[in-house]
C-alpha cells in the first residue's frame, strides 16, 4: 500500500512539473503539419459554378514554444525549431507579428483574384492608392526614418503606384545613394530622405549584394471584380494559398471543372502576373495533404532554379523539397512542379477525368 502511494505521489509532482513546464515560453517558435482545407466554403464566387472534386489549401501550425512542446519537437518527424528572431525581426511584437501574417494573406487573395478574373476575361476594376511600410529591418538606414503604416506616395519626385514599382526604381540605385519619399504618417504629409545600403545577405539569401532601403511594402490597391466574390480565411495568414485561392475562383468563374473529380492540393505564392512563388514549411504541407489523401499536389518550381545560402549550402526548390518528403513517407500523391498560374491550369486541362 505504501509503495502505491508512493508511486502516485511520483505520477502527480511529474504531472504537476509538466503542467508548470507549459507556462514556461521559450525564444524558439515550433511548427508543425497543419491541415489540408477544402476551399469551395471559403471562397464564393455569386452564381459560381460546382465541382467534383476539390481544391484545397494546405496549412502549417506555427506558435511560440514552452519547454513541453521543444522537447517533444525534438523527436518529432516534420516538426521544426526556429530561433524566435527568424520568424520575427528584433522589435516586432508577437501581435505585429499576426497583423503581418493577416496583410500578407489579405494581398494574397486579392492577387489570386485578379489572376483569376483576368484570366477568364471577367469585369475587373484596380484602384491605387500607394504603398504601405509593412516591416523595417533592423541596421538599415529606412530604420531612423520610417515606420510601420507609412503610407508612401512617391520617390524622387516619382510617383508609384504599387510596391513592385517602388522596388524596380530603387533597384537601380547603389548604396550611399538618398532617396527623397513623399508620405502620410498618421494623416500628415511629409518628405524625409533615406540613404540606401546593403542588405545582409541573411536577408536576401542571395551572394550577390542586393540594395535598398530596407523595408517590406505591400501596395495598398482595391480591387472590385464582376460577378463579386468572398474569400472567407478568419485567422489564417501568410501569403502561401496564393496559387490554391486563384485555381478555386478560376474554376468557379468558367464552365468547365477543372477538378475533374479529383481532390487537388498545393501551396505557393501568386503574383500579379500570375507566378507561383516559393514557400516555407514544405515539408509539413506534403504531409498535411497526404494526411487528407489528396491525390495531387502542386509545388513551387521555382523555373527549376536552386539557390545558395549564406553557408555556401545549395538550397532546393520547393518542388525537390516536395518530392524528397512525399518520398520519405511514402506517399502516393502526384507532385506536379509549377513555376507559373497558366502552367497549373494547362496540368488541369490535360489531366483526364477521374472514373
Amino acid at each position: 500500500m505504501n509503495k502505491l502511494k508512493s508511486m502516485s505521489k511520483s505520477w502527480i509532482i511529474i504531472l504537476v512539473i509538466t503542467l508548470l513546464l507549459t507556462f514556461v515560453q521559450l525564444p524558439y517558435y515550433i511548427s508543425s503539419p497543419g491541415m489540408a482545407t477544402e476551399l469551395a466554403p471559403i471562397v464564393k464566387v455569386e452564381g459560381g459554378s460546382k465541382e467534383r472534386g476539390s481544391f484545397s489549401l494546405t496549412t502549417v501550425r506555427i506558435g511560440k514554444a514552452n519547454v513541453v512542446q521543444y522537447a517533444w519537437a525534438k523527436v518529432n518527424d516534420y516538426y521544426e525549431i526556429y530561433p524566435e528572431d527568424y520568424i520575427r525581426p528584433d522589435g516586432e511584437t508577437e501581435d505585429e507579428y499576426s497583423n503581418r501574417q493577416l496583410h500578407m494573406m489579405e494581398n494574397s487573395k486579392e492577387q489570386a483574384t485578379v489572376v483569376a478574373y483576368t484570366k477568364a476575361k471577367k469585369d475587373i476594376d484596380i484602384k491605387y492608392n500607394g504603398v504601405f511600410v509593412m516591416s523595417v529591418i533592423p541596421g538599415m538606414p529606412a530604420e531612423k526614418v520610417l515606420k510601420v503604416g507609412d503610407r508612401l506616395f512617391s520617390v524622387d519626385g516619382h510617383v508609384m503606384k504599387s510596391s513592385e514599382e517602388f522596388i524596380k526604381y530603387v533597384s537601380t540605385k547603389n548604396s550611399g545613394d538618398t532617396v527623397k519619399l513623399k508620405l502620410e504618417r498618421k494623416g500628415k504629409t511629409m518628405e524625409v530622405k533615406v540613404p540606401l545600403a546593403v542588405f545582409p545577405k541573411e536577408q536576401t539569401g542571395e551572394q550577390k549584394d542586393k540594395v535598398g532601403l530596407g523595408i517590406l511594402l505591400v501596395t495598398d490597391r482595391k480591387v472590385e471584380v464582376n460577378p463579386p466574390a468572398t474569400i472567407n480565411t478568419e485567422k489564417i495568414g501568410g501569403p502561401s494559398a496564393g496559387l490554391m485561392f486563384s485555381l478555386e475562383i478560376y474554376n468557379q468563374l468558367i464552365d468547365e471543372d477543372l477538378t475533374k473529380g479529383y481532390k487537388i492540393a498545393g501551396t505557393g505564392t501568386i503574383s500579379y502576373e500570375g507566378v507561383v512563388g516559393r514557400i516555407g514549411g514544405i515539408h509539413q504541407k506534403i504531409v498535411a495533404a497526404d494526411k487528407s489523401n489528396v491525390e495531387i499536389f502542386f509545388a513551387p518550381n521555382e523555373f527549376g532554379k536552386t539557390r545558395i545560402d549564406k553557408n555556401g549550402e545549395k538550397i532546393l526548390t520547393n518542388y525537390q523539397e516536395a518530392l524528397e518528403t512525399a518520398k520519405d513517407i511514402k506517399s502516393d500523391m502526384k507532385i506536379i512542379p509549377v513555376n507559373t498560374f497558366d502552367e497549373a491550369i494547362a496540368y488541369l486541362e490535360k489531366l483526364p477525368p477521374k472514373k
